[in-house]
């Protein structure tokens, strides 16, 4: 509980705001149709929440100074993305590859690290370093579909993301792809590690994800216009309720809770 309060209520936050506060988007982003104005406000917001998040970690997690040089790790890349310092964001390999990797696999680790007060090699153990990087892969995939409709506003900027290089058409092919080879990754990792029946499973929750894309990617063939906000969101959405039911279930079934509660 102390992790998903300090990532989901403070550090994931900060993060958001810090990049709008660069960024100043006048169009759509992430979770907002219209986003409003920013000032200076939002910049300190960031920094309280970052502060918040590691206090909390540091009274949660007493002497776990791995967990908290990894949150500083994450917050450093987060910041790194946007600071005009640095802007990552302008580098589309560069960027897509930290952004992937830290939200991804970084932070699967950070929790493992986080619940069980391990030391940092432990992540080289395969149980632990293979679905870090199914979590990247995925988010490899997906990454450049989040900017399929800031190409006017990322451009304007002098961003060129990976996106933008890619295309409309390209982006798509490109998320197809990848998720393809992640999807493969989870199969063979469920397979070896669990047994067949989670693999099946986890390529039967995901099918709702394989209908959408496949749908939109065919009217966006038509109407490049269908690259827009509103389906961005809608697949992130479906991908994200898809995924997330897929581990609850993988969770409450493997470690047999639901016998013990006598659902099963």
């Amino acid at each position: 509980m102390g992790l998903f309060v300090i990532l989901h209520l403070f550090i994931y936050p900060a993060s958001n705001a810090y990049n709008s506060f660069y960024d100043k988007d006048e169009k759509s982003i992430g979770g907002l149709k219209n986003p409003p104005p920013v000032d200076k406000g939002l910049y300190w917001l960031a920094q309280l929440f970052d502060l918040i998040g590691l206090l909390i970690a540091i009274i949660y997690f007493p002497k776990n100074y791995t967990l908290l040089a990894m949150l500083l790790a994450y917050i450093v890349a987060s910041r790194a993305y946007s600071n005009p310092a640095i802007r990552l964001k302008k580098y589309p390999i560069t960027s897509w590859l930290i952004a992937g990797f830290f939200q991804g696999a970084w932070v699967v680790w950070l929790v493992y690290i986080g619940l069980n007060d391990f030391p940092f090699a432990n992540i080289l153990k395969p149980h632990v370093l293979v679905p870090g990087l199914l979590a990247s892969a995925i988010l490899w995939g997906s990454y450049p579909m989040t900017q399929i409709y800031q190409h006017e506003e990322d451009a304007k900027r002098g961003d060129t993301t990976l996106s933008i290089k890619l295309g409309i058409k390209g982006t798509f092919m490109f998320t197809g792809v990848f998720f393809g080879l992640a999807s493969l990754g989870y199969v063979l990792y469920f397979n070896a590690y669990f047994n067949l029946n989670y693999a099946l499973i986890f390529l039967a929750a995901m099918s709702p994800v394989i209908v959408f894309f496949s749908q939109w990617f065919f009217k966006t063939l038509k109407d490049e216009s269908k690259a827009n906000y509103s389906n961005t969101m809608r697949l992130n959405w479906i991908s994200a309720t898809c995924l997330g039911g897929f581990f609850l279930y993988l969770f409450l079934h493997s470690t047999n809770i639901m016998s013990v509660v006598g659902v099963y």
